[in-house]
């Protein structure tokens, strides 16, 4: 990975997210260059990573094997079309974060056959904890996609699905999944100090158990089902907070919950075509 050239169209705070997990990884200032209209983005971007950032996408476009496009959905095709000749010559990999863009609307958008690769990050990302899904159109080769997996991972973990459709599911899930948790603990904190403890026991206990759970969860070798069942003690404490759970149908409010926003992805992506 040390010779390959990434270029990032957009430097906002997913472009510094994976920059600088790049350069954790080991890549150094040479191997990638940035674009983005702010000026004090521009030169936030200079001063923490002493790489060149240009204002004009095209600026010293050079040969780059990875094309970032890390812009704002709504200028998504103002970007491609901006760049659309560089692209045909040089013939990148191009890889999206935008949501709701499809890689056949980025392919209508570049008038010519591209290898593209959309994925999808969340915001923990920002601190090495991301969770990502990645969908390769037909163009991209088994070398770009294990590119495309070393750019994503400095971040969190990534996985590939084999339908575009699916990146709709990835969005409702972990695409937003961490406004769902936030959510969860915020009325867990709450629901604390309404009964007596002080805001700042409420909020250290209540993140310690959120981050123990999650990773108890992901290191041990059990289910979910078992994983309740050690907590929960017949009659006790976790088996009422079950129930009234249950008594609320809480498990088909969460599922109707990622419904709706699979469905608002799906309709987010068309109605940006």
């Amino acid at each position: 990975m040390r010779d390959i050239q990434i270029r990032f169209i957009g430097a906002g705070n997913m472009a510094t997210s994976l920059i600088s997990g790049l350069f954790n990884k080991g890549f150094n200032t040479n191997q990638i260059k940035a674009t983005n209209p702010n000026y004090n983005q521009r030169e936030y971007i200079r001063s923490q990573f002493n790489i060149q950032v240009f204002d004009d996408n095209n600026e010293h476009f050079g040969w780059p094997d990875v094309v970032v496009m890390a812009v704002k959905p709504q200028v998504m095709k103002t970007a491609l079309m901006e760049i659309r000749d560089n692209i045909q010559h040089t013939q990148p990999l191009l890889v999206s974060v935008a949501a709701g863009i499809t890689t056949s609307q980025m392919q209508d958008w570049l008038q010519h056959p591209n290898a593209i690769i959309r994925t999808m990050p969340n915001t923990p990302a920002a601190i090495g904890q991301g969770a990502i899904g990645m969908y390769a159109n037909n163009e991209v080769t088994d070398s770009q996609r294990f590119m495309c997996e070393q750019i994503m991972d400095a971040v969190g973990t990534s996985v590939w699905v084999s339908e575009e459709s699916d990146m709709d599911i990835v969005t409702a899930l972990s695409g937003s999944g961490p406004a769902y948790f936030f959510t969860f603990i915020k009325a867990l904190q709450a629901a604390a100090e309404e009964l007596g403890l002080s805001a700042e026991n409420a909020a250290l206990l209540t993140q310690q158990t959120a981050v123990g759970a999650s990773l108890l969860a992901e290191r041990s070798d059990v289910s979910m089902d078992v994983l309740i069942d050690q907590v929960t003690s017949p009659q006790g404490t976790t088996h009422a907070a079950l129930m009234q759970w249950q008594h609320l149908d809480f498990e088909n409010i969460v599922k109707q919950a990622v419904v709706a926003a699979c469905q608002r992805s799906a309709e987010l992506s068309s109605d940006s075509q």
